[in-house]
Order: C-alpha cells, then sequence, then structure tokens
C-alpha cells in the first residue's frame, strides 16, 4: 500500500480544471516542464539562502508538484497528448525534481551529504526500475508520493523549528533501505 494508490480520487478532483486547461491550450508537456522547472529554482533557493525559513516552501511546492504531476498525465491520456516526448519529460522531470528539492537537506543538521546523496541516487535507481519492465511500476513501499510526505515533512518540521535533533540522522539511512527495498519489489514484480 502506497499513498499512489489515493490517485484515482485524487484525479477526480482534478478533472473538471483539467478540461478547462485543455480548452485553453495548454499542453501536458508544458506542465511536466513546469514542474520541473519548479522544483530547480526552489531547489536552488534552498541551497542559495540556507535559511531554514524557506524550508516551509517544500511541503507547499511538493503537494502543488503532485497535481501537476496528476494534470499532465490526465491531459496526455484523456485529450489525446500523450506522446514519445511526453514519456520521456515525464520520467527525466520526475527524477531531476526530486534530486533538486533533496538536495539541499543535506545542508541541514543532521543530515549530511553522503546519506541524502544516497537517498537521490535510491530514488533514481527506484524510478528506474520502475520503467524498464513491460508496464510500468509503482510498487513501495517508498514511491514518489511516499517520499513526497516524507520530505514535506521534514521540510515542515525544519521550516518551522530549524535543525532537526541529533536521533534524526537515521531518517537517511532507513529511506535509503526503503528505497532499496522499492527497488528489489519493483524488479521482482517487473519479471513477473
Amino acid at each position: 500500500m502506497t499513498l499512489y494508490e489515493l490517485k484515482p480520487r485524487f484525479q477526480a478532483l482534478l478533472r473538471p480544471m483539467v478540461g478547462r486547461m485543455a480548452a485553453a491550450g495548454i499542453t501536458a508537456n508544458q506542465v511536466t516542464l513546469a514542474a520541473a522547472l519548479g522544483s530547480v529554482a526552489l531547489g536552488a533557493l534552498l541551497l542559495a539562502t540556507r535559511s531554514h525559513a524557506w524550508f516551509l516552501l517544500v511541503p507547499l511546492w511538493l503537494l502543488l508538484r503532485m497535481g501537476l504531476n496528476a494534470v499532465d498525465g490526465m491531459l496526455a491520456r484523456e485529450h489525446g497528448q500523450k506522446s514519445r516526448l511526453g514519456a520521456y519529460l515525464n520520467e527525466l522531470g520526475d527524477v531531476v525534481s526530486d534530486a533538486a528539492l533533496y538536495a539541499p537537506f543535506a545542508l541541514v543538521a543532521p543530515f549530511g551529504p553522503g546519506w541524502v546523496g544516497a537517498v537521490v541516487v535510491l530514488s533514481v535507481v527506484s524510478e528506474f526500475a520502475g520503467v524498464l519492465g513491460a508496464e510500468r511500476r509503482y510498487d513501495g513501499p517508498l514511491g514518489k508520493s511516499d517520499r513526497a510526505l516524507v520530505f514535506g515533512a521534514l521540510g515542515l518540521w525544519i521550516g518551522l523549528a530549524g535543525p532537526l535533533p541529533g536521533a534524526a540522522f537515521w531518517i537517511m539511512p532507513i529511506l535509503a533501505l526503503l528505497l532499496a527495498a522499492t527497488t528489489v519489489n519493483r524488479v521482482r514484480a517487473g519479471l513477473r
């Protein structure tokens, strides 16, 4: 069970707005690029300012990004905008966005570049494992939506309270372990 399983309900709420967007000429690829560019811009801001208060933007942006990811998929599938370029933009945009948003956490105590870097790499590997099979795999335990929930909560905590307690160091190794399990699950399911 992952948060991804709630996606159909979320899409139902967005469907009327997506119809209006399609009628206005907004394309799935435009939405995908906007989500990636927004993530890179926020990541750069967090790295440049080094102010904990800016981390309050992380949960807000992750929620908006989840909405944008749902919108681009609905525009592609339900409004005849599906394309090979769009498939590439979607997958590449997701991993670039995740890396840009997770990297600034390396500057927050008690995290460090090593474990945050491992989480970034394992996030990319798990998404790669999800696209390699005959069909896209979303197996958990730590899919994209689940990671967004964790990093959104961390961003909220950092934004409100500043550096985390020393015991929070273990969050990144645990995430790395869960991402390794996610990769294994996706490969196993893809081989069935």
